[in-house]
């Protein structure tokens, strides 16, 4: 399936604007929004951005708009702050923004959100991503991280909400007393300023948004995002959430941030959190509040050093050990000069005819084919041998002389091709070879004592691009 580009440069600042680094925001660029229909049906609206190496998806708490959430200048500058390392991808899951509104609030369930998040993964073509969870959000991509880890590079759990109520075994959370009165002043204030007002008093974030502009922005945000009985019945199916049951079966790469004000009180789990995901690590990001902001750097370090980890990580997961066979014909240009254009063709389709059939017995795996050479990889360094023997026996007949050059090593596979020192060390003894020779590493050598196969010394060799010397044989039995 294919998609349209995507805009990278999301907002930019306008000149002159002195309220901070993430005010005065104005949209240059909106990103595209795009709908996906999931399996049963349902609308999901999102939006991907951004031109870093990896994906990122966005598993926002509460409620979302994808495009409401632009007109935020604190939420939009960070979103723009992530889209200059990673191609962003964010969603509103059904029944918020604006997706579809299921009519029952048991399609609202987590499991049902995990579905949008995969319709979604699949229509912007992301195998792999990095998943951010925020505050509620945290709970989708727990389960989908516990369900889905091969498509779960990193988990990211920024003040993670994993459970709503306050209990003996758990506590943080809300009261009950607290949700009684959260759904009074949804049922009568929804969308307007003293909701907000109220609101961030409450909740220990007045901070953000002190003046009664900002206020009514967030008001006109909030009316975009849901209407006060789609509100309540989100806060149902949310209430209902317990996730902790899957932290210990999470196996991804997980970081667990939370602000410095926010460890004590309702949102101060996190650190217990990442205590019970094995491997994960929790950083405390100074500041008030529990929202994370452009100018929290420290965010980001931390983002950046956790794909970099991870980077390294699968680099090493993607090496192995491997046998490699390079074979190219001696003298390919006289041959071809001599024998004229259709000839050469005929007898390079001939030559490749028989290497193609040894290395198939030989259980051999062709990487390559440049020219008249190829490169090859073998699960035993014996079988590599005798296949090289067998294919300078089997081309002789046909007036051509091969060289070869085998050896075993650590082998890496990046994007789909095979390379790494071991392949370089590989075709460095091929070259060496004369005609109808086969040079092995002394680590060949060593590797097959006892297989009836016979080497002469052919001496320490200084190998181009290889560090130190290394001893090469030639095999004659």
């Amino acid at each position: 399936m294919s998609v349209p580009p995507y805009p990278a440069n999301v907002l930019t600042l306008r000149d002159g604007d002195t309220r901070g680094d993430d005010a005065g925001m104005k949209r240059d660029v909106h990103p595209v929004t795009r709908y996906v229909k999931t399996d049963d049906g349902i609308h999901i609206g999102y939006q991907v951005f951004g031109e870093g190496p990896y994906d990122l998806v966005m598993n926002d708490g509460w409620l979302t708009n994808v495009d409401a959430d632009w007109d935020l200048p604190m939420y939009a500058s960070f979103l723009a702050k992530l889209g200059e390392r990673a191609r962003v991808i964010m969603f509103d899951r059904r029944g918020f923004g604006i997706s579809d509104r299921p009519s029952s609030l048991e399609s609202m369930s987590l499991e049902k959100g995990m579905d949008d998040m995969r319709a979604v993964m699949d229509a912007a073509e992301c195998e792999r991503a990095v998943v951010y969870g925020f505050q509620d959000g945290c709970a989708l991509s727990l389960l989908f991280a516990a369900s889905y880890p091969e498509r779960t590079r990193a988990l990211i759990l920024a003040t993670p909400f994993v459970k709503y109520f306050k209990t003996p075994d758990f506590p943080w959370g809300f009261t009950e007393d607290f949700a009684r009165e959260w759904d009074e002043a949804i049922d009568t204030k929804w969308g307007t300023v003293e909701f907000w007002r109220w609101n961030m008093q409450k909740l220990g974030v007045s901070s953000l948004a002190p003046a009664d502009e900002d206020l009514e922005m967030w008001a006109r945000w909030a009316r975009l995002t849901a209407s006060p009985q789609a509100a309540l019945a989100v806060e149902r199916v949310q209430r209902e959430v317990d996730v902790r049951s899957l932290l210990p079966q999470i196996l991804t790469p997980t970081l667990v941030l939370s602000k410095e004000g926010a460890r004590d009180g309702e949102w101060g789990a996190a650190p217990w959190v990442a205590q019970q995901i094995p491997g994960a690590r929790y950083v405390e990001v100074p500041g008030s509040g529990h929202f994370f902001r452009v100018k929290d750097a420290f965010f980001f370090e931390e983002l950046d050093s956790l794909v970099s980890s991870v980077s390294d990580e699968e680099a090493v997961f993607d090496r192995v050990l491997a046998t490699v066979l390079f074979t190219d014909i001696v003298d390919s240009t006289q041959h071809a000069v001599e024998l004229g254009d259709r000839s050469w063709r005929d007898l390079l389709e001939r030559h490749h005819a028989t290497v193609r059939s040894i290395l198939a017995r030989y259980r051999g795996t062709e990487i390559d084919t440049a020219g008249d050479g190829f490169f090859a990889t073998f699960d035993g360094p014996a079988r590599a041998v005798r296949a090289a023997q067998h294919i300078v026996a089997a081309l002789r007949p046909l007036g051509l002389e091969v060289r070869a050059g085998v050896h075993t090593g650590e082998v890496q596979t990046i994007d789909g091709k095979v390379g790494g020192l071991g392949v370089v060390i590989g075709a460095r003894i091929g070259a060496l070879a004369g005609a109808s020779e086969v040079l092995v590493s002394q680590t060949v050598k060593d590797l097959v004592a006892g297989s009836g196969l016979t080497f002469e010394d052919r001496g320490a060799q200084q190998l181009k691009g290889v560090p130190e010397e290394w001893r090469v044989f030639e095999a004659t039995g």
